[in-house]
């Protein structure tokens, strides 16, 4: 019997082990790579070509969103899973765009993580509901209405307020959004400070709904670059 293929992409390699552990056990799955960061994640996918990859959204280098986009880019085949700590709607809606095919919160692995790598294998959705509240169920199902989204915002927010806007939706923490947009972490948390402001929502659950909704991210929408003014 064929076993499914697993790369594991986290950068707790402590969380690491544990995870080959379960899924090594299983008889019809075998984890053949690994990988600490999005942009190793990437590498070592296209070096294996694994059937699943696991794959945490807030890791070093490049954030998994992204990461998510570039490995389905290069290898449709290969259908990706995330495991991650962020029980929110925007997480969610961002991974499931960028090409993601199931969502499982951490806490929740011990009991679905083996059902999730087989349904997304099988070409399958596979969205843990069981570890969220009614609602954030309800927000899954109902995007951003009309009166939420501000049509202009490209008017409302300057160029670096954007750039700030779209690495805090991709998952990026406010050191690695400091060091690549080369800016201070103190100047990052004022520009999320302006956001919250002029957008009038208070945490990243909501900022990135509302990138999600009004094109920031998305399928081939990537973080910028450092030196944007």
């Amino acid at each position: 019997m064929e076993k499914i293929s697993v790369l594991l992409a986290d950068d707790h390699a402590v969380l690491r082990a544990g995870l080959r552990m379960l899924i090594n056990t299983q008889p019809d799955m075998t984890v053949i790579a690994e990988a600490a960061d999005g942009d190793e994640a990437l590498r070592r996918a296209n070096e294996t070509r694994p059937d699943v990859v696991v794959m945490d959204i807030t890791m070093p280098v490049m954030g998994g969103i992204q990461a998510i986009e570039l490995i389905r880019q290069s290898l449709p085949e290969t259908n990706i899973l995330v495991l991650t700590m962020h029980d929110d709607t925007g997480y969610l809606r961002s991974a499931l765009a960028a090409g993601a095919s199931g969502y499982v919160v951490k806490r929740s692995a011990d009991s679905e993580l083996i059902s999730a790598i087989n349904a997304v294998h099988r070409g399958q959705m596979f969205v843990d509901l069981t570890s969220f509240s009614g609602a954030f169920k309800e927000a899954l199902v109902n995007p951003l209405n009309e009166e939420q989204v501000q049509p202009d915002f490209k008017r409302v927010l300057s160029q670096r307020e954007k750039a700030v806007l779209t690495l805090v939706a991709q998952g990026y923490t406010n050191q690695q959004a400091a060091e690549r947009l080369g800016l201070s972490v103190k100047t990052i948390e004022t520009y999320r400070m302006r956001l919250a402001e002029k957008l009038g929502l208070r945490d990243r659950a909501a900022l990135t709904r509302y990138a999600h909704e009004v094109g920031l991210i998305g399928p081939g929408k990537f973080p910028p670059a450092g030196g944007l003014t």
